[in-house]
């Protein structure tokens, strides 16, 4: 038996600037077709796509800090989309911001046959990535992660 993993129910991301931050995600959430289901003075979230996503407001002391990737904690995170054309269709959408930053457009990646992500900056400095990943992935037998030198 396995422990019954079944995804990622929910992605928290605390913003140093909460305005510009949610701005940002009320849109983004939007564009996804996520549900929004809270928006207040402390927390944005939406729900959708066997996830959610959260914006919180940072502690007294962190207001105005921007994401340090290289800090402990989290590096990035990444959703997967059904398919490539989405990932496309998700880079348009992020073209036409000026509130963030793209790393880099849809690319072939080497940590999966058939990776393709874009990867952006949102207003705070956290990288987001959005992939497909054709087939099975790292799922199949004897398939290992490539570009593992590769981390930054």
């Amino acid at each position: 038996m396995t422990g019954g993993l079944n995804g990622v129910a929910h992605v928290i991301l605390t913003a140093g600037n909460f305005a510009s931050s949610t701005a940002f995600w009320r849109d983004m959430i939007g564009y996804l077709g996520l549900k929004l289901v809270l928006d207040s003075d402390a927390m944005l979230y939406g729900v959708g796509g066997r996830t959610a996503i959260g914006i919180r407001t940072p502690s007294a002391e962190n207001v105005g800090k921007r994401f340090d990737q290289g800090a402990p904690g989290l590096h990035h995170v990444c959703f997967r989309m059904r398919d490539r054309a989405a990932v496309d269709a998700v880079h348009a959408f992020l073209a036409k911001r000026t509130d963030i930053q793209v790393v880099h457009p849809p690319q072939e990646e080497p940590w999966a046959p058939g990776y393709y992500s874009v990867l952006f900056e949102d207003p705070d400095g956290i990288r987001i990535e959005f992939n497909h990943v054709p087939g099975s992935g790292l799922l199949v037998d004897g398939q290992d992660i490539g570009g593992a030198d590769a981390f930054d």
